[in-house]
């Protein structure tokens, strides 16, 4: 089971503050979507499901697509999340009140992962398993950084950097289970279940440790956003830094080495692309990172020339209530597969299901133009209603 989730928000929303932060606002809104979609993907198509790393030698080209989509997700998230960390930091004069924030909004995700997340998704209480995903990632992300903004931005930066580069030399580090370091090590670095007890068990989905490097990056990246930035520079770091991740990626999946698994030639120039695509999001590696965060970059660079035009509005709301969205969208899946089961049965062997990934596609749609009213008016109420203090963890 994956989930690509939401990020901490951005201090001032665009809705209420149309300017440089709509850019980010739409970037977040952009990966919700795409997010939606991978959701749909785990709803209605188990019956087509797909392992990871995906077998590229037995999925379609278009389920390929749609599931590389869903990549970019929790990266961008997890940056943009330490983005808005530091302009946080700028608004509220310091980085104690961002050290603070960001070890309450931590805790307040962690609590949503263990709860309401985790009920979304199996329908189970009590739980026999939990799912540690991505809110869960990003809550301990939000812990570590707030005991990292005391330091330097270049050590900050470069500590980040050195995570995200050099966590794939633990690769072949494991510990057994019952060892005093197994727990830990499955939360930092090694994927895998941690029994709680002999009627419920964790499932570490989200590995930690490469995620604390892209928060402190996207930490570092935020005075680019600052009141008192230059546009252009910051439009040249954002296209200097991307096309440098990409150019990374492309140079070691050239030559097939480090903390990956070889592409292989496929029996099409489109299987031969999916496999060099195909990198390893759990944990992230260095060439997953490289790519995702290079496009967005990019991406990034674009939507700050799109500023003020009206098709941008949408994602704009999107990306200004992430929290609110991504349970929304949760619940109204669960209950829509519910209700189809009940209504058709399993009409897919023990699944109910679309019959193809076009109909991942079109669902996907109609459920972006169906809950956009619900999230445009918690999105507003956000903007209106700052005095209630609880709206800014959701």
């Amino acid at each position: 089971m994956q989930t690509l989730s939401v990020p901490l928000q951005s201090p001032v929303t665009s809705i209420a503050h149309p300017g440089r932060l709509q850019s980010i606002d739409a970037l977040r809104g952009l990966i919700i979507v795409f997010m939606l979609l991978d959701h749909v993907r785990e709803t209605f198509f188990l019956h087509h499901q797909v392992s990871d790393p995906m077998d590229v030698a037995h999925t379609s080209v278009d389920l390929f697509i749609s599931r590389t989509l869903a990549h970019f997700c929790a990266p961008l998230f997890v940056f943009l999340t330490g983005l808005s960390a530091w302009l946080y930091g700028e608004r509220h004069a310091g980085k104690g009140a961002v050290a603070g924030f960001l070890f309450k909004r931590g805790l307040v995700l962690i609590a949503l992962e263990l709860t309401l997340v985790n009920f979304a998704w199996t329908f189970q209480f009590p739980p026999t398993v939990i799912y540690l995903q991505v809110i869960w990632a990003i809550g301990l992300s939000m812990i570590a950084l707030s005991a990292m903004v005391v330091l330097p931005r270049g050590v900050l930066a470069a500590l980040g950097l050195a995570i995200i580069a050099g966590h794939n030399l633990l690769d072949d580090v494991h510990f057994a289970v019952g060892s005093a370091m197994h727990i830990p090590w499955a939360i930092l670095h090694d994927r895998g279940w941690i029994e709680v007890g002999d009627s419920l068990r964790l499932r570490t989905s989200y590995p930690l440790l490469p995620w604390i490097g892209v928060i402190a990056v996207g930490y570092a990246a935020g005075p680019w956003f600052g009141r008192d930035a230059n546009g252009e520079k910051r439009e040249i770091n954002l296209i200097a830094w991307g096309f440098g991740a990409l150019t990374l990626f492309l140079a070691l999946r050239g030559i097939n080495g480090y903390g990956e698994k070889p592409w292989v030639e496929g029996d099409t120039t489109a299987q031969t692309l999916m496999s060099v695509l195909n990198v390893t999001k759990y944990p992230p590696s260095l060439l997953f990172i490289s790519l995702t965060l290079g496009v967005g970059l990019l991406v990034l660079a674009w939507l700050e020339r799109q500023q003020g035009r009206a098709w941008l509005r949408p994602l704009v709301t999107f990306g200004a209530a992430p929290m609110f969205f991504y349970l929304l969208h949760l619940y109204v899946l669960k209950l829509l597969y519910v209700g189809a089961v009940a209504i058709w049965g399993t009409t897919q062997g023990q699944y109910f299901g679309f019959t193809s990934v076009l109909g991942l596609w079109g669902c996907a749609a109609m459920l972006t133009v169906v809950l956009w009213p619900a999230v445009s008016w918690f999105a507003a109420l956000k903007a209106r209603r700052r005095d209630i203090a609880w709206l800014k963890y959701f």
